[in-house]
């Protein structure tokens, strides 16, 4: 999955859709209700993607989650004491876990591979991180409750508005969670992206290609192992070294995320 190209014709940057003026998803302006929930200091609430069991959606049985427990909590009622924050000391692929009552190995991994930290000082690396994560988002300067991403989506970039609501039970998150308790990135980049595709369950089962095109817009290669070209290791030394963001997954067993002898999960996509 390679990056975009960085530089933009002077005649179309500026066009619906391009990375300087992405499409307002569903009609909604960051920037319009953010000045309106700090006018009325107040924190914002998305009417679009509710926090309710509608924007959850329907999970697999396997999830065995009861609705009726789940209680929606801002970022500040989960952190005691302190305070939260948006990201501690940057963005990494070690900075998250994922939740139990989703299966969405597939997109963590694609943001593993967008924030891996051997690529830190890669400028486009950053470029494509400031591009989905809009930077200067914190729980302190203008915090109202409301945050933004942005993603690749059918040949245009859109911009998606959230509130920070994130679904709990007994104080923890459902789904995804940062191992440094008081971070809240990956939680809220999830919610972006669920909301996108319609609700939480439908981010259950996927492909890292899906979600590495809606993070660069580019295009992606696939090679199955056993039918991968001899000089497979020579095209990703290539693709690493031209900074392409890559990952991998396990074959799917029978059974899910099953355990094979040689102690390899199945059905599971990581970073490389």
């Amino acid at each position: 999955m390679p990056p975009p190209h960085v530089h933009h014709d002077r005649t179309t940057e500026h066009n619906e859709g391009s990375p300087t003026n992405p499409v307002r998803f569903l009609g909604q302006d960051y920037q319009n209700l953010l000045q309106k929930s700090l006018r009325r200091n107040e924190l914002y609430t998305d009417e679009l993607f509710p926090p309710n069991s509608s924007s959850i959606g329907t999970l697999n049985k396997e999830a065995d989650l009861d609705y009726t427990n789940v209680i929606w909590k801002r970022p500040a009622e989960l952190v005691s004491p302190g305070k939260p924050f948006f990201t501690v000391d940057g963005m990494s692929r070690f900075d998250y876990e994922q939740g139990s009552k989703l299966g969405n190995c597939w997109f963590l991994a694609s943001i593993g591979a967008l924030t891996s930290k051997d690529k830190e000082t890669s400028f486009m690396t950053k470029y494509i991180i400031n591009q989905v994560i809009p930077a200067g988002q914190t729980f302190s300067n203008n915090y109202a409750g409301i945050f933004h991403f942005r993603f690749w989506r059918f040949g245009k970039w859109i911009d998606v508005v959230i509130d920070d609501l994130l679904p709990t039970n007994d104080d923890k998150l459902i789904f995804v969670g940062s191992k440094t308790s008081n971070e809240f990135w990956p939680a809220l980049l999830e919610k972006a992206y669920a909301k996108v595709c319609g609700s939480y369950a439908d981010l259950d089962g996927g492909f890292m290609s899906e979600a590495l095109m809606d993070f660069t817009g580019g295009v992606h290669m696939e090679f199955v192992l056993n039918e991968a070209p001899a000089y497979l290791w020579d095209i990703m030394d290539r693709a690493a070294k031209s900074q392409t963001l890559m990952g991998c997954a396990s074959y799917h067993w029978e059974t899910r995320e099953a355990v094979s002898s040689n102690g390899i999960v199945g059905g599971v996509m990581l970073t490389l």
